[in-house]
């Protein structure tokens, strides 16, 4: 992937409050010599991050028929370079339309469709974990959880189908059980795993290689996205994520992982997001240049990274900040 010319335009769907990555990619574009153009979309023009970009666009939300037609007129007006997916919600669009737009010249930092559909649906993750041996809770449906004459609760119930913690519930009890499994759409059941919670940054390049990987510990999450957190070079969580990466055959671009370190030392994955994570700033804070590498890759050229050059345990506070608009 030879790239010769020093203007990049980057699209990002859904941009919604990802100002913060903008503000990366910015930054290493410039580092990079290039004159690159942010073009932004959402369904709200109240949006912060599309304040950040170039050009902004409205579009129809994900789930309407005319989303995928409105997203490829913006690309071929733009004559867009590189998409950046930043939410779960449209990742499958970018992946049944990743080979044909790079056919035209585009690229998308999306996983295939089969390897979408896998982090997108929790029971299919469940298997490829568990055939490939990799640790996870336990995961039922609720007529399996029903069904059982002897539990350990408690029990996390979410939607097989969910996102950002959306939807999820402990159960403390076959009362509880009961309750939330009427409450909670596509409902499964999970085994209660306690210990500190990570979420895994792994960078793969344009030829499916993995190339980093940043753990951040999850001090405290709010609506679903981590505010405060803490990077954390632990050599196991790095090689297990590394080799899940590799696995799946996901990317390229960022994989986000989700999971648990118990008092054991086991480690417990619980998700995978083929895109990238809210809190990625610190990781890119600590040295993890991903937005400049990527540029890099997509550029042509062989960017210097040492796969553990980077900040260990640096703190990231997260602030509201605000966004001035003249109406």
């Amino acid at each position: 992937m030879i790239k010769t010319k020093k203007k990049i335009v980057m699209l990002f769907p859904c941009v919604g409050r990802r100002v913060a990555l903008l503000k990366l990619f910015r930054r290493a574009s410039s580092r990079l010599g290039c004159r690159s153009v942010f073009i932004g979309s959402d369904v709200t023009e109240h949006a912060a991050a599309l304040q950040c970009c170039n050009r902004k666009y409205l579009v129809k939300p994900v789930t309407h028929r005319r989303y995928r037609e409105q997203m490829l007129e913006i690309i071929r007006q733009e004559k867009v370079d590189l998409i950046v997916p930043t939410v779960d919600l449209d990742l499958p669009v970018w992946a049944e339309l990743r080979e044909s737009l790079a056919r035209n010249g585009c690229t998308a930092l999306i996983s295939t469709p089969n390897v979408v559909r896998i982090c997108q649906d929790k029971r299919l993750m469940f298997r490829f974990l568990k055939k490939h041996g990799f640790d996870t809770p336990q995961t039922m449906t609720v007529a399996q959880a029903r069904k059982l004459t002897r539990h350990r609760f408690p029990y996390f119930l979410k939607p097989w189908d969910g996102y950002a913690g959306r939807g999820s519930y402990l159960a403390r009890n076959r009362e509880e059980l009961q309750f939330f499994s009427r409450r909670v759409p596509n409902c499964i059941v999970q085994e209660f795993i306690d210990g500190d919670e990570h979420t895994v940054d792994v960078l793969v390049d344009f030829n499916g290689r993995v190339r980093c990987v940043v753990p951040r510990r999850r001090l405290q999450v709010r609506s679903g996205e981590v505010s405060k957190a803490l990077t954390v070079k632990h050599p196991l969580i790095m090689q297990r994520s590394k080799k899940l990466v590799e696995t799946l055959g996901a990317g390229p671009g960022i994989v986000t992982i989700q999971c648990f370190l118990t008092r054991k030392n086991e480690i417990k994955f619980i998700e995978i997001n083929p895109r990238f994570g809210g809190g990625i700033p610190l990781s890119i804070q600590a040295g993890a240049d991903f937005p400049r590498w990527l540029l890099q890759l997509w550029l042509g050229k062989m960017p210097r990274i040492k796969p553990d050059g980077w900040r260990d345990n640096l703190l990231m506070l997260r602030y509201d900040d605000a966004i001035w608009v003249q109406k």
